[in-house]
């Protein structure tokens, strides 16, 4: 009897919750049987109704089974891989009746377009910067945690929807101010200005003669220069969004004890976690673009490029012994006795040079020195960052200090480039958006050993890109990136509506110490990823991130492996 009433007792303690009758229970039931009639009865008196039971039961039961929902939002300032002031968002979830904080998260740093007007760059960008951070930390802390209150980390289709609208009607608001401001800056240029004395008659030129007659250059007229389109705007404020679409995916990660690579998976086409293919790094070698030593402005990022089917720790391997070399054979040919001093903020090795053939040959003894097959175990790329050199008084492209060239000169600059280094099977925005002819004529010219792709010049996560303009013929991929207003859900969609052409998912010149780029590479199945040099904490993190994923799914047997193409062009492979 004493033995029952123990076992029963336990049992309706746990659902009701009658602690201290419990006790009186315990201490009573070593006694005479007579007495333990006497507690029973008192103990049972005292219990709760059955009703009650059940009531606690199923509210027991029902915090256990409600699914995490959206607390609130928290945003703090940090500073990326450069010292600038960046967004990271925290997000605060309601577990098992519990308010936790799950997770942060931060993208990278986001990088407006450059105004040639403003006096002082520097100190305007940095102002400017600092408005757009403080203002992401109003919209996270405020509008945002009270809209997304309630929401499901896994439901991020939802959470990027009230994200995108709340962003799109800052976007709208924006652009009608700016209309605004136009629109009264020409009506008080077009106010009529009486002037007392006209200007006197030009003087008649003698026979045509003089610099503006009809001389020998007059005969040759140049083609006039497509206008530069408008920059895209950036809202201050919008790396808010996303941040906080990334912290929410990283939230329901967490929540789904997965790695937050599988559950970027689940969201896209890829349902299922088999074969699942590693993205091939593009490793940044060297940097001569305009803000190093040397009159050549054209090679901004010399880029390996490795063929499919070696390991990510082969490749980073690779890439460091050939750094290294390229080190080696400056430091013995400089009277200083050292050459390299200074890396870039992508993570490449500053090299100045006068023309583009010094750094191709450097690279090409370095891998004869090294016994590495260059265009056939590596190949290169060149970024140009072409619409950045553009000299638009002139119509001309500053490649090399005090030598500007015409877009059509360009184009026979790069074929007698890629003919001479056939190494080289890719060029990164040889132009500006604007010279669609030169693009199409260099396309037509270089393939199939050498295609174009777009970085600067075209983004897809721009909103309403692909809307605006279609993908162009002549581009082969697109470099994608998660700044401002992109949003996971954004990544996901432009990755399918790009298929069959080669994706790129790259980083900023501006890059936290974070890892969440490589998980999101491989969740979204991109061809390649561009990460930098292998320099700077903020750019070795993410790789080590590419190599633990790699032994992850090798461990786990569900590795896939991309054949190495027939030809030695490394983009074969995502044919």
């Amino acid at each position: 009897m004493c033995g029952v009433i123990q076992k029963y007792r336990q049992h309706d303690h746990h659902l009701c919750g009658t602690r201290q009758n419990t006790r009186v229970a315990w201490a009573r039931c070593p006694s005479a049987s007579s007495r333990d009639c006497r507690v029973t009865v008192a103990w049972r008196s005292r219990a709760r109704p059955a009703e009650d039971c059940a009531l606690n039961k199923s509210n027991y039961f029902s915090q256990i089974a409600t699914p995490p929902v959206v607390s609130r939002l928290l945003g703090r300032e940090l500073y990326d891989g450069k010292g600038q002031l960046t967004v990271e968002a925290h997000v605060l979830c309601i577990i098992r009746n519990e308010e936790k904080n799950v997770c942060s998260a931060v993208i990278s740093s986001h990088r407006e377009p450059r105004d040639d007007s403003v006096g002082d760059l520097a100190i305007n960008g940095n102002d400017r910067r600092n408005h757009s951070v403080q203002m992401a930390l109003d919209w996270i802390t405020e509008p945002l945690s009270m809209m997304l209150k309630g929401f499901e980390p896994a439901d991020q289709a939802g959470v990027d929807k009230v994200l995108s609208d709340f962003f799109m009607a800052r976007f709208l608001e924006r652009q009608d101010r700016t209309r605004k401001e136009q629109e009264k800056e020409q009506e008080q240029a077009t106010e009529p200005v009486r002037d007392p004395t006209p200007p006197p008659p030009a003087p008649a030129n003698k026979k045509g003669g003089g610099k503006a007659g009809t001389g020998k250059k007059s005969n040759v007229a140049e083609k006039p220069l497509p206008s530069p389109e408008p920059p895209a705007i950036v809202v201050p404020g919008s790396m808010a969004i996303g941040s906080v679409s990334l912290v929410v995916a990283k939230a329901a990660a967490l929540l789904k004890t997965v790695p937050l690579y599988e559950h970027i998976r689940s969201l896209g086409s890829h349902q299922s976690l088999k074969n699942v293919e590693m993205p091939i790094p593009m490793v940044t070698l060297l940097n001569c673009g305009k803000t190093s030593p040397g009159k050549l402005n054209l090679v901004e990022e010399v880029i390996v490029i490795p063929v499919a089917g070696q390991r990510v720790r082969q490749i980073v391997e690779m890439v460091l012994e050939l750094q290294k070399e390229i080190a080696k054979i400056l430091n013995a040919t400089s009277k200083t006795g050292h050459a390299f001093n200074t890396t870039s903020d992508s993570g490449g090795l500053v090299m100045g040079c006068d023309r583009p053939e010094q750094v191709l040959d450097l690279i090409t003894e370095a891998c004869s020195n090294l016994r590495l097959e260059l265009g056939n175990k590596i190949c290169l790329a060149i970024n140009c960052s072409a619409h950045e050199l553009m000299d638009y008084p002139k119509g001309k492209y500053g490649i090399i200090s005090g030598n500007p060239k015409s877009p059509d000169e360009l184009v026979d600059i790069y074929e007698d480039l890629t003919s001479k280094y056939p190494a080289i099977t890719a060029l990164i925005d040889p132009f500006r958006k604007e010279d669609q002819e030169q693009w199409e004529k260099l396309n037509s010219v270089l393939r199939p050993t050498c295609s174009l792709y777009c970085d600067g010049t075209y983004a897809p996560t721009d909103p309403y890109s692909l809307e605006r303009m279609p993908s162009p013929a002549w581009a082969r991929g697109f470099v994608l990136k998660q700044t401002n207003q992109t949003t996971v859900t954004d990544l996901i969609r432009i990755t399918q509506q790009l298929e069959g052409i080669v994706t790129i998912l790259g980083t900023t010149s501006g890059e936290p110490c974070c890892d969440t780029l490589s998980d999101l590479a491989v969740g979204l199945g991109v061809n390649f990823v561009k990460l930098g040099g292998l320099n700077h904490g903020e750019r070795l993190t993410k790789y080590n991130r590419l190599i633990s994923i790699e032994e992850e799914l090798s461990q786990r047997g569900i590795l896939g492996s991309k054949e190495e193409p027939e030809s030695s062009h490394p983009l074969a492979a995502a044919d």
